[in-house]
């Protein structure tokens, strides 16, 4: 019969050890109290033991020391080697790092009939009755302000979300599958409905996914938090796959966040086949993060991409994104709205159905683009001549005329094919 022997935590462990936990959850079927981004922070401190046959982990035990008592986080053992004495050894061998840090008070916390329970009536440990389990988390704790300032995020102001004119279609789209489940957790557990913790918006440059994004934290009065692939730090000791890890180490911190990635493509790239492939590297860890990301109430990873087309399918597989949504151009409607807010004070005096017809090709970025520099027209005529002409339509058109469109028709029929290819809603 096969041997199985305890060691340290390694982060190599990850990938396994996440599967364990999945399965774990998908037959104890009761949520646990602990979530596995805390779960892994704290094994990456140190306190956990492993327990492998060969090189396949089989086990997995994590406690946390606070002040005189510990509490064990996790006991998680894989399907076909239960009721074989590893989650006994497991416990044995935390308890025994525990007394020599001083700390002979050892908690856990279980949901009834989940994975450690035996083990731990095995090793002594008794259930107390009568207790009730109470929690609550706020969206960002003072200790989280610090650390939010050192990831280069903020709390965004509220009113973003209502601030958006235009896009309506989309704005539907994002508002019924991604911000009411996460807004209204109560109502969407009353129907069934589980709140999505991963999604990707796709689109042409310049059409607002960025803004959805900072709108949707405004919306949940949640922290926002960029991470722009681009600046990820790596040296010769410490490549780009360990920035990312790190990062997400750090995110896991912040009891409540809206990670967002602006060009996703950058880190999970289609990767080619070839061994030798650098970006195989930080796009395998991306795999590997997501999961541990996904595996809390209170937080929400958007990725944005300008062609879907171009991430690696792993990434677009169900159950690492729970919806792929496009996020197009403005339609006729859509661009009135938007000029609208562009045109401010001068939308009285400007032929707004003429403007619209002529940006036909715009983006909301675009529009804003030439709608501030029709202002300027004006602007600098009425500081030449305080009894100039006021703002003008012709100022707008000429603003049109000059700023060049960023969509092209092959850029619309590639964005439909990955509507039809890849949307997701």
């Amino acid at each position: 019969m096969a041997t199985w022997r305890l060691r340290d935590y390694h982060d190599d462990d990850l990938d396994r050890a996440i599967r364990i936990w999945d399965d774990d959850r998908r037959e104890d079927k009761s949520p646990p109290a602990f979530p596995i981004s805390e779960v892994v922070a704290v094994a990456r401190s140190g306190m956990a033991v492993v327990a492998v046959i060969g090189e396949e982990l089989v086990g997995m035990a994590v406690a946390q020391v606070r002040g005189e008592r510990a509490w064990i986080l996790l006991v998680a053992l894989a399907g076909a080697w239960r009721n074989r004495g590893i989650g006994s050894a497991l416990i044995a061998e935390l308890e025994r790092r525990l007394r020599a840090r001083g700390v002979y008070r050892i908690s856990a916390l279980l949901a009834p009939g989940a994975t450690g329970t035996t083990a731990l009536e095995n090793s002594g440990y008794r259930a107390q009755e009568g207790l009730v389990f109470y929690e609550k988390a706020d969206h960002l704790g003072a200790g989280d302000a610090g650390l939010l300032a050192e990831l280069g995020g903020r709390v965004l102001p509220q009113g973003l979300w209502s601030a958006l004119s235009g896009m309506e279609q989309e704005k539907d789209a994002i508002e019924r599958r991604v911000v009411l489940p996460l807004a209204e957790p109560a109502l969407a557990e009353k129907h069934g409905v589980t709140p999505p913790k991963a999604v990707i918006l796709f689109g042409p440059p310049g059409t607002g996914k960025t803004s959805f994004a900072k709108a949707v934290a405004s919306r949940l009065e949640w922290p926002f938090v960029e991470l722009f692939p681009s600046r990820l730090a790596a040296t010769e000791e410490r490549g780009l796959a360990a920035a990312l890890r790190d990062t997400f180490a750090d995110l896991a911190e912040l009891d409540t966040v809206l990670l967002f990635i602006d060009e996703v493509e950058e880190i999970a790239g289609v990767r080619s086949g070839l061994a030798i492939d650098p970006s195989h590297g930080v796009t395998n860890e991306l795999l590997k993060l997501i999961p541990g990301f996904r595996d809390h109430d209170d937080r929400l990873l958007i990725c944005a991409t300008n062609s879907v087309r171009s991430i690696d399918p792993a990434f677009l597989r169900p159950g690492r994104f729970d919806y792929v949504i496009p996020v197009g151009p403005p339609d006729q409607a859509a661009r009135a709205a938007i000029w609208q807010r562009y045109l401010g004070p001068a939308a009285k005096g400007v032929e707004l159905s003429r403007l619209v017809a002529a940006s036909e090709m715009f983006t909301p970025a675009d529009i804003e683009f030439a709608g501030r520099k029709g202002a300027h027209t004006a602007f600098e005529r009425e500081v030449a001549d305080p009894h100039g002409t006021p703002a003008s339509t012709e100022d707008y058109l000429a603003a049109i005329a000059d700023t060049r469109p960023t969509l092209t028709d092959e850029a619309l029929t590639a964005f439909r094919e990955d509507i039809e290819h890849h949307a997701r809603m």
